[in-house]
């Protein structure tokens, strides 16, 4: 009789904890939403993040709470998003720097780069742009190549530091182009272009800099996109500068934590794609020189998985490494 009553109080409580969890994904979310963005407030991951709280809030009827963490090149916001319940009230803003260059990038990362999370979707993708100052004699990529072609170690190119996306843009112009130009790097974008437009460094690749491009501060002689960008339509692709291999983006994307109910997961799916159609994030992407994506998550799963690849080999011929 007690075994029975036991059996009957056990499968009772399965019952409940099953209804629980039920209730909890249909009535989601009931109650405000954290955002982490791994980068300071004022960058383009910043913007990128506070665009997707206003449009998961207008889709889904409840407060986002965008929660800027830097530091560590975005290991400790990610750190920290690993460690919150997998129920779908924290949302990692996830990038191609944070999830697949740093886990090649770092001897060693807090987290596992695919067991520890389950991707959403794939939000937008901003391609770098080849940058000389406006005084510059480069007219084009290729006549940077026949310089430091010229003068070997001569030329000199500026990123945001060290494994930043610059960087690894930077390294991937010259293993296909065949030169060897000396790397300086700087502590941010933001020093590092205004150099660039002084003339203290020759060229670099930046990928938000469209307002000094339209202001004549810069000009732009590549895109590291399969297609010309809408806010600098002149400008070419660095395939149609001559330089097919040089196609590298930055996406950013939303993430939740491994273990995630699916449920949830195609909710915020569907809400995402639905910001995505709307003129303002439309237009705002844009005037970024961002590309809207979207799409399925298994759809986003494979762009992180073959970009965990592509930027091993990057960072290989590169040589970077952080501790």
């Amino acid at each position: 009789m007690k075994r029975i009553f036991l059996r009957s109080m056990i499968c009772g409580l399965a019952m409940s904890a099953f209804s629980f969890a039920v209730n909890a994904q249909t009535n989601y979310p009931d109650k405000p939403i954290k955002l982490i963005v791994p980068w300071p407030v004022g960058g383009s991951a910043d913007a990128i993040g506070r665009m997707i709280g206003i449009g998961l809030n207008n889709q889904l009827g409840k407060q986002v709470v965008v929660e800027n963490i830097a530091g560590a090149g975005g290991n400790i916001a990610t750190q920290a998003f690993v460690k919150a319940q997998p129920d779908g009230y924290t949302l990692l803003l996830a990038t191609s720097s944070t999830n697949s260059a740093n886990p090649n990038l770092y001897a060693k990362v807090p987290f596992d780069p695919i067991k520890d999370f389950v991707p959403v979707i794939e939000f937008t993708s901003v391609p770098s742009v080849l940058l000389v100052g406006a005084d510059s004699p480069y007219k084009s990529a290729k006549d940077i190549v026949a310089a430091a072609k010229a003068s070997p170690g001569k030329l000199t190119y500026g990123s945001g530091g060290n494994g930043n996306s610059g960087h690894l843009t930077g390294e991937l112009f010259k293993s296909k182009a065949g030169i060897f130009v000396l790397h300086i790097p700087y502590k941010g974008n933001t020093p590092a272009l205004v150099d660039v437009m002084g003339g203290q460094v020759d060229y670099m690749f930046n990928n938000g800099a469209i307002n000094q491009i339209k202001g004549g501060k810069v000009r732009a002689l590549g895109v590291t996109a399969d297609k010309r960008l809408a806010a600098i339509p002149d400008v070419p692709t660095m395939k149609e500068a001559g330089y097919p291999g040089v196609s590298l983006s930055t996406w950013f994307g939303i993430a939740v934590p491994a273990g995630t109910p699916d449920a949830v997961v195609a909710k915020l799916n569907t809400a995402l794609n639905n910001v995505l159609k709307t003129p303002e994030v439309i237009k705002s992407l844009s005037d970024m020189g961002a590309e809207p994506k979207g799409g399925s998550a298994a759809e986003f799963q494979a762009t992180w998985k073959k970009d965990l690849t592509r930027y091993a080999e990057i960072i290989k011929v590169s040589g970077a490494k952080m501790e």
